[in-house]
């Protein structure tokens, strides 16, 4: 016996409703991971394309100070490449400037020791001569709006930071992908649906193509 009309529709209407409830849960869930990260891109999205505008007094920082004999003997022979420092002159550094340096690779060579330090918002750097044992320091600070800045880019913000940027891009991906799917399945009561989506597709094209050389 072939199926009935009305089993087709019950059956066609039990598929609707488990795709909806699939796709609105995976979309709240998706908004919901995703959520302070659209926020943060979004408002740091602004203040990026107005850098410019935005004044900022960056504040310096500097120290110096001079190794002890011992501890400058500690920095060993190492005339080239990048390594850390020896552990006994970043506790001293630590101890004396409020440096943490645990693991920062340097540029060594005869003359001295050069550390980039830079974090986000902030730029550092660090240099030990080798015969006088003289550490200069110096920190700017270029403020809160740099620093999310940079976050944003993912600049100088470490591994656990760029793995977090991947995961909130996935997260986006898939709200995004949901949201079309449940437009798409809502579309025939909103007429409206795909000129809207057609107008979000073309909009940015044709500012590309128009105003981008």
């Amino acid at each position: 016996m072939n199926p009935s009309p009305v089993g087709n529709v019950a059956a066609a209407q039990q598929r609707r409703g488990f795709w909806l409830r699939t796709l609105h849960q995976w979309h709240w869930i998706s908004a919901a991971a995703s959520l302070a990260g659209m926020l943060l891109f979004a408002i740091t999205g602004i203040t990026l394309n107005h850098a410019a505008s935005i004044e900022a007094e960056p504040v310096v920082v500097q120290k110096h100070a001079t190794l002890p004999p011992k501890v400058l003997a500690a920095l060993g022979r190492r005339e080239q490449g990048e390594a850390p420092l020896p552990a006994r002159v970043e506790d001293w550094l630590d101890a004396q400037l409020r440096i943490d340096l645990r693991g920062r690779p340097g540029e060594w060579s005869p003359e001295e020791v050069y550390l980039s330090l830079p974090t986000p918002g902030t730029d550092a750097w660090l240099s030990i001569d080798r015969a006088t044992g003289e550490v200069e320091y110096e920190r700017t600070d270029r403020g809160w709006i740099a620093y999310f800045n940079d976050l944003h880019k993912g600049r100088n913000s470490g591994a656990a930071w760029r793995w977090f940027i991947d995961l909130f891009a996935v997260a986006c991906v898939l709200f995004c992908i949901t949201g079309l799917l449940l437009l798409q399945m809502y579309a025939r009561q909103r007429r409206s649906t795909w000129p809207w989506v057609g107008l979000g597709i073309v909009l940015p094209a044709l500012l590309a193509l128009l105003f981008i050389h």
